[in-house]
């Protein structure tokens, strides 16, 4: 299938269709985009109860007689460094998703992006100086506000410039993730990322 290049006239890209025209599978998107986020997550630290507290194993006094209250160990939460109530056990949120399913609903997000017209290709995408307002007139040739700006290798002006702007990120074809894709409202790709997403997912 052949791509349109938006800044260079009439020009157009051939891309492989197993990449960009693959079917939307919401559920395999989902799987994964879930699984990515729950990644994220950084879970529980680890508290110790009563029972992990070493220590405590002798009765600390007599039961009767003393006037104060029964007592079988001093590693009680109630007890100065005793044992937490309800400890926290450590858990790790992550789902295991293998490389095949992983690539797949990269494949099917991106043809979908296709499909929808929310996929621009551009030939490059080069800013001369650090400058917010450089990277705007940028968008604003392309009628862009909020995008995802997917380039080969992620240059200093650029990035410096879009970090300021709200809804718009700036990423590698390399290291771009279903999230952010899933998320982003036009992506904006240069030939050079295209071909790079295009060898990451075929």
């Amino acid at each position: 299938m052949e791509l349109a290049i938006r800044n260079a006239g009439s020009s157009s890209v051939q891309v492989a269709d197993l990449v960009f025209g693959a079917d939307y599978k919401p559920g395999l998107v989902h799987q994964v985009v879930t699984a990515y986020m729950a990644g994220g997550r950084a879970g529980t630290k680890a508290q110790k109860n009563r029972s992990a507290v070493s220590g405590g194993g002798a009765k600390p006094y007599r039961q009767k007689g003393t006037g104060r209250a029964r007592a079988g160990t001093s590693r009680s939460p109630l007890w100065r460094s005793g044992g937490v109530t309800f400890a926290a056990q450590p858990r790790n949120y992550e789902q295991k998703v293998n490389r095949k399913m992983y690539r797949g609903a990269l494949r099917s997000i991106v043809s979908e992006l296709v499909r929808t017209e929310r996929l621009l290709v551009v030939s490059e995408l080069k800013i001369e100086a650090p400058k917010t307002k450089a990277v705007l007139a940028k968008l604003a040739e392309l009628n862009l506000k909020r995008a995802l700006v997917l380039v080969d290798e992620v240059d200093d002006n650029l990035a410096l410039g879009a970090r300021n702007l709200p809804g718009v990120w700036v990423d590698t074809a390399a290291g771009v993730d279903p999230v952010s894709l899933v998320a982003a409202e036009q992506v904006l790709i240069t030939e050079a990322a295209l071909r790079r997403l295009e060898e990451r997912l075929s």
